[in-house]
């Protein structure tokens, strides 16, 4: 299934790990390791964050993907479900029934 997450470092944390020079060691070896489909970075509420489009199988991954974050940044990690456009368009079944039933 595929996911956004959306990782937020704090600031005192992403300055430090900046001024000790490991950002780009660090973001780099966990998108070597996790293959995201995406992967984008940009400030949300005055915080460094980074939005990644991942795939998992299984719901044990969920440790692996966001466990390198927590430990490299100190940052939180949101999950969020998302549909590609063919996703979306496999969806128009449910849609109808949903319409019929509760629209």
């Amino acid at each position: 299934m595929r996911f956004l997450l959306k990782v937020t470092i704090p600031v005192e944390q992403g300055n430090a790990v900046i001024k000790e020079g490991r950002l780009g060691k660090i973001v780099g070896a966990i998108l070597e390791e996790q293959k995201p489909e995406a992967a984008y970075f940009t400030e949300m509420d005055g915080q460094r964050t980074a939005l990644v489009f991942v795939n998992i199988e299984n719901t044990s991954e969920i440790v692996r993907i966001a466990e390198p974050w927590w430990l490299g940044f100190g940052g939180s990690v949101e999950w969020h479900p998302a549909m590609n456009p063919e996703d979306l368009m496999k969806a128009g079944p449910y849609l109808e029934a949903a319409v019929k039933k509760y629209g």
